[in-house]
């Protein structure tokens, strides 16, 4: 019995006893002192909270700021102290707050990201009262970078660019004072300061570590490196939209079956009054525009009505590629507008429950037959005003990922929401968008399906024989025959473009009378109209010729923010296209507005290099116009001399042993010549800063590098004197000599103000170097 108590009492006490001896062997953790440092880490934190506020347009900053604040101070009045039964509390926080994140994980699965910044910004108040020594302020160092990387995700407007800045100018001097601080190279308390000096403030101790000048310099070479790399580096698609942003889950009150297009600015019978159309009322009546809301965005659309909008960003896009945020598209012309003849045929979609996405059946996205080369194009809207029930997309979408349990899409392709897409709604569509290839679709075949020819080839009886005559007139003033389609399309496009015109006054044109046409008017008696009526005109003639086209709506590309990555869109960018039914290939679209492309942005324009145009253009339109004329010469002239030079170089190598010796010789010739030039640019800049010093301190900084040349530098921290007393063993006589007495000019000069002859020190330091050429150094 004795016995196996004893084993039970080692068994129990010895491991126990080991470890307590272990813990009282380490040595006690060192905790940091340096006020400077924690409070530019609490500064880091600051700035990375509020970041994360500004960007996802929360309001943590309230109450996590104080509080993180009074932590840290906290824990400097208690960074000696062990504090065990605060740890403890500490830790059964964490516990809670670990709980309350995925509680709130399990509702919010769509968009994780502001879900995790708040769980790093709760761990961080409770870090910041226990943060006694320098790798605790480490942590908290690497949170308040992870917030503003979230924050960087998050933000679509220049908002978070000063932030960056200001994290980034106060990370530097946060750097250098954490590097000090792990060699033990601290900042003089002013209990280590002697008596017979005269106290400093904690300024002046910092200024030792922390160079203004320094830390601006190298401030201003990495912002400006880091806008460089950003403008230079290629975007490729693969590389951008991973993820699928979309706003959290709305619920819908009521039944839902897509036919209802409610647009806010279309009123009834054009008045203004802001009563709602519902369901594709009205008429052709003439009225006023709304000036905030696009009047196309409706099941029947008016063109019958005057005014202009005021502009004011509706929606900002993260797109693989620019495009044409197309919305709606209509197939009957009714003499003064358009509308949805099968508004009734819509179909709604539903998603599961646990996912987000919608699949887009394929046979309602597609006239074609999948001839087309396709490009896949993640798009992630932001709506920034209100708009109506329809959700803008590129064309052909594949999938969409929204946040309501159902949506409608009509027999046009378009998608429409049981709500209107309120201010802060996101949600992501995935498009498969057709190349646009002239010779395939010159050749794609006319023999249409009835329904095609059933929708899309109407034109009123009254207009039709006099709008046709006139479309076949201008095709035959065509210098080559237009056997296709395609480029009868392309024709007649350009031709309204270059001949009709948009008057300037947006109630410049008269109404239209209740039995006057639009198309008529525009092309035999106004010989022009308003932005919108160019697309009618051209939907029309196409279809008076055989050609199926209908009226697209929605938003141009937008202004390309090269910042953000985001394009931002105007309700003003609001317009109308119109589509063409190619057979085997699908719609297309052709923009005959005069002051627009003829083709709509499309993806096959996309470049891994297109931001640093679109910064150029960005850049361009703060210039005159004629300094743009001018660098864009230059460098057009520059881009196709370095071109050209590489097709030669490319030839030249192809011609054989000769060719690729030839080209030896060219690539080594032109080296010797930059290697020659980049000699004679260091010592055009070497007389040039010579130049601007004092005379005698322009000689003696001439012979420092004579020396050092030779193999003999001088360190910063050594005085003329001791510099020139190290050399006289390494050179003859008359060399040290000379050297002294340079330097002792140069120091009766510099510190006692002596004038002396500079033109005699000139004298001597050419000796100097004319002996550099046959006395050289002894050995050491």
């Amino acid at each position: 019995m004795s016995h196996s108590s004893g084993i039970w009492h080692l068994f129990d006490f010895r491991g126990v006893r080991r470890l307590r001896q272990k813990l009282a062997a380490l040595p006690p953790p060192v905790p940091e002192h340096s006020i400077a440092l924690r409070v530019l880490v609490q500064t880091l934190v600051i700035v990375g909270i509020i970041a994360t506020d500004i960007a996802a347009q929360t309001q943590m900053s309230l109450w996590a700021i104080p509080l993180s604040i009074l932590g840290a101070v906290w824990s400097w009045y208690r960074r000696d102290k062990p504090d065990i039964p605060v740890k403890f509390v500490l830790a059964i926080a964490m516990l809670l707050v670990l709980g309350a994140f995925f509680n709130r994980l399990i509702r919010e699965l769509n968009d994780t990201r502001v879900v995790l910044a708040e769980l790093l910004i709760r761990i961080q108040i409770i870090h910041s009262f226990d943060i006694p020594r320098r790798k605790d302020l480490g942590y908290s160092m690497v949170i308040g970078l992870i917030l503003l990387g979230v924050a960087g995700t998050l933000s679509q407007t220049l908002a978070f660019a000063p932030l960056l800045f200001i994290f980034l100018a106060l990370a530097l001097p946060t750097l250098v004072l954490d590097y000090r601080s792990r060699l033990g190279l601290t900042p003089l308390s002013r209990r280590g300061e002697s008596r017979s000096k005269p106290r400093q403030t904690l300024w002046q101790r910092l200024s030792r570590d922390l160079s203004p000048k320094r830390l601006g310099v190298f401030l201003l070479v990495t912002v400006s490196l880091g806008l460089l790399v950003f403008a230079l580096l290629p975007r490729f698609p693969g590389y951008q939209l991973q993820t699928f942003p979309v706003s959290s889950e709305i619920e819908f009150e009521g039944e839902f079956d897509g036919r209802s297009i409610v647009n806010p600015g279309y009123a009834r019978n054009g008045r203004g009054d802001g009563e709602d159309l519902g369901e594709g009322e009205g008429g052709d009546e003439p009225g006023e525009m709304d000036s905030t809301f696009y009047y196309g965005f409706n099941s029947r659309i008016n063109q019958n009505l005057r005014g202009q909008m005021e502009p004011k960003v509706v929606m900002r896009v993260r797109s693989q590629a620019p495009g044409f945020w197309r919305v709606l598209a209509f197939d009957r012309y009714t003499g003064k507008g358009w509308e949805i003849s099968r508004n009734d045929d819509v179909r709604t979609l539903d998603r599961p429950g646990w996912s987000y996405q919608f699949l887009i059946p394929r046979d309602a996205r597609s006239a074609g037959t999948g001839l087309a080369e396709i490009s896949r194009v993640v798009q992630s809207y932001t709506v920034v005003s209100d708009l109506p029930n329809i959700i803008p997309a590129l064309l052909e979408p594949r999938a969409l990922y929204f946040p309501t349990r159902e949506v409608a899409l009509d027999p046009e392709g378009s998608l429409r929401s049981p709500l209107g897409l309120l201010e802060g709604l996101t949600y992501t569509v995935i498009s498969e968008v057709p190349h646009r290839d002239r010779t395939a679709l010159g050749n794609a075949p006319k023999n249409y399906p009835p329904s095609i020819r059933d929708y899309y080839l109407d034109v009123p009886a009254s207009i039709r024989d006099r709008v046709r005559q006139l479309a076949q007139e201008i095709l035959q003033t065509s210098p080559n025959p237009l056997d296709n389609p395609y480029e009868q399309t392309l024709y007649l496009a350009q031709y309204l473009k270059q001949n009709y015109s948009i008057p300037t006054d947006p109630f410049g044109l008269p109404f239209f009378d209740e039995n006057e046409d639009l198309v008529e008017s525009f092309l035999f008696e106004q010989q022009g109209g308003y932005p919108d009526h160019f697309s009618t005109v051209l939907t029309v003639m196409l279809r008076s010729i055989g050609i199926p086209a209908r009226l697209a709506v929605g938003f141009g590309p937008g202004e390309f923010n090269p910042f953000t990555g985001l394009y931002v869109v105007r309700n003003t960018d609001a317009y109308a296209i119109t589509e063409v039914c190619f057979p085997q290939y699908g719609w297309f679209g052709f923009d005959p507005i005069p002051g627009h492309e003829l083709i709509p942005p499309s993806v096959e324009e996309y470049e891994p290099f297109g931001v640093l145009q679109m910064f150029w253009k960005w850049v361009a339109g703060w210039l005159p116009s004629p300094v743009t004329g001018l660098i864009q010469t230059v460098v057009s002239a520059a881009i196709g001399g370095i071109l050209r030079f590489a097709a030669w170089l490319l030839r030249l190598f192809g011609r054989g042993w000769f060719g690729v010796v030839s080209g030896l010789v060219v690539f080594l010739s032109f080296g010797l010549l930059g290697w020659l030039g980049w000699k004679g640019w260091k010592w055009w800049h070497y007389r040039r800063f010579l130049a601007k010093l004092p005379p005698l301190e322009s000689i003696y900084r001439q012979m420092v590098d004579t020396l050092a040349r030779e193999g003999y530098p001088k360190n910063p921290a050594q005085t003329p004197f001791e510099y020139a007393r190290q050399l006289p063993p390494h050179y003859p006589e008359e060399r040290a000599a000379a050297i002294a007495e340079i330097s002792q000019a140069y120091v009766r000069w510099r510190y006692g103000g002596r004038q002396e002859n500079c033109d005699r020190l000139s004298q001597v330091l050419k000796r100097l170097q004319r002996l550099q050429k046959g006395d050289r150094p002894s050995a050491r």
